[in-house]
């Protein structure tokens, strides 16, 4: 499916992906960046780069109303329009295009889980917008929301907010790529340490493909040259997936800044036999060694997606990542 328009706070060191070896492509189709009461939309000419929800999008008909959410993103596209996210599959209707949540997680007496809906125990949800950048952009356009990471403590089930998270999305166009520096900052906001420990999936970063991708019809690759079937738990800088179109390939590429914790951080991928190879991603800087985020600590996580109309070659990428470590270096 092809998607058409629908009817900051920022880390101290410049846009990721400005870092990256792309030249800016300015001319007639413009970068821009709506809002309405549901969603901010960001396009590029006629076609959708990303869509963030504002509002809870309710699950398929049939489904328990438990799975709605809202604070994810979905379509993120490429710039011909077509969409490398999917929401709401049947296997795990918890996963929602573009999210992020802890899973296994301890606070105070309560055992908390964000990202599995269904056990009713915690959720992230939009609260308000900080930023949206105005009006038609030729370098760079974007937005930055207020998340809650809401817990639901005791036999009560009493509400209680122990993450606040500032959630700012970066979009340009680059070399004919769609390219999103997506940046999460976390802020314990209890008086009581969030413990997250080892766990196998989960972070500030999941991404669920398009329904429609399998282990036939698409690939897996990563910096450290693993594949569909070996890269589960294995480190990695960067990921890539290509999968099929109507017309050709696609390819959606995964940047981890080197700033981040544990990094180069773990991942949970799935092979052939999940789901027949369905598309999913969840970076995880916990598979190895627990963490904590203590009372009125702030966490900081930063990566670069790339939405191509092709492939990509791996030294492509490589390049993408190598000029990133370059600069920081300098």
């Amino acid at each position: 499916m092809i998607y058409k328009i629908p009817a900051t706070h920022t880390m101290k060191t410049p846009l990721f992906a400005a870092l990256l070896t792309l030249t800016p492509i300015f001319g007639a189709e413009v970068l821009k960046t709506t809002e309405t009461d549901s969603a901010i939309t960001i396009t590029h000419g006629e076609n959708t780069v990303l869509v963030y929800h504002k509002a809870e999008l309710t699950p398929p008909e049939g489904v328990k109303p438990i799975y709605k959410r809202s604070g994810f993103i979905h379509p993120l596209c490429t710039p011909a329009g077509h969409a490398v996210t999917g929401i709401h599959p049947p296997d795990h209707y918890h996963h929602l295009g573009l999210f992020h949540a802890w899973v296994q997680t301890k606070h105070g007496e309560d055992k908390i889980d964000f990202w599995n809906l269904d056990k009713a125990t915690g959720r992230v949800r939009y609260t308000s917008t900080i930023s949206v950048t105005k009006g038609e952009q030729s370098k760079a356009t974007g937005f930055s929301v207020k998340q809650e990471h809401v817990a639901y403590k005791g036999k009560e089930k009493k509400e209680t907010v122990v993450l606040e998270e500032i959630f700012t999305i970066t979009a340009e166009s680059m070399d004919g790529h769609n390219v999103i520096t997506y940046d999460v900052a976390q802020t314990n906001i209890t008086d009581t340490a969030l413990t997250l420990p080892v766990f196998r999936y989960g972070g500030c970063l999941g991404w669920r493909g398009p329904h429609t991708w399998n282990k036939d019809n698409s690939t897996i690759r990563t910096s450290e040259g693993k594949g569909r079937d070996d890269s589960h738990t294995t480190r990695a800088k960067w990921i890539a997936y290509e999968g099929s179109v109507e017309k050709g390939q696609v390819t959606f590429a995964v940047l981890i800044h080197p700033d981040n914790h544990d990094f180069p951080q773990r991942l949970r991928t799935w092979t052939a036999k999940d789901n027949n190879g369905a598309p999913f991603l969840s970076i995880c800087p916990v598979q190895e060694k627990p963490w904590e985020i203590t009372p009125k600590q702030t966490i900081k996580m930063r990566y670069t997606l790339i939405t191509c109309d092709g492939t990509v070659e791996v030294a492509k990428i490589d390049e993408w990542w190598k000029s990133l470590t370059q600069r920081i270096n300098k």
